[in-house]
């Protein structure tokens, strides 16, 4: 084999190795954004101010859902953990709907993206679509790395529930939303 096809085969094995080592990683060990350092009453004022397109291009005001237990979910099409999480996020979305819960997931993606996305794959919440306004987003809310998935839950009232970075378990979740809905 000449040289320059085992350095190919080298960068190519490296390159593997380096995609499969960050998918393991936020995939395996999620981390737990202290909510009381990250998020301020100001942040939060901030997402109910934004509205975003949904994916068939019609605005949608966040504020909309303000005065509900509010899950929104940053993700984006290419990321591999985002949308393994996205069927436990339509299951709960479902069981809590009339509990006054509502799920939104906000993607850092294309509109063509997300478009094509919603014919693969059936969600039951509102899939909104953020671009670059996104990434500002999520960091204004606790997500300093900028990575993804990233999922806050509030109250209510605004009140921060959970901030996490990496996939949120659907047990937890659950436990996390009968706690603060006990109706259902």
């Amino acid at each position: 084999m000449t040289r320059r096809k085992l350095l190919l085969i080298g960068l190519s094995a490296a390159l593997i190795a380096l995609v499969a080592g960050v998918y393991l990683g936020a995939a395996l060990t999620p981390a737990v954004t202290p909510v009381e350092a990250s998020l301020s009453d100001s942040a939060t004022a901030r997402l109910f101010a934004t509205r975003l397109d949904d994916s068939n291009g019609k605005p949608q005001a966040i504020a909309q859902w303000q005065g509900k237990t509010l899950v929104v979910n940053f993700w984006a099409t290419w990321c591999p953990p985002c949308r393994e999480e996205m069927p436990s996020f339509s299951r709960l979305h479902n069981k809590y709907t009339g509990n006054g819960v509502q799920f939104v997931g906000i993607a850092l993606d294309t509109a063509d993206n997300v478009s094509k996305f919603s014919q693969q794959l059936t969600v039951s919440y509102p899939l909104l679509i953020a671009d670059s306004q996104g990434s500002e987003l999520t960091r204004q809310l606790g997500n300093t790395s900028l990575a993804l998935p990233y999922t806050v839950v509030l109250g209510a009232t605004g009140d921060v529930k959970l901030a996490r970075l990496g996939r949120v378990g659907e047990g937890e979740l659950d436990a996390l939303l009968a706690q603060m809905n006990p109706r259902q």
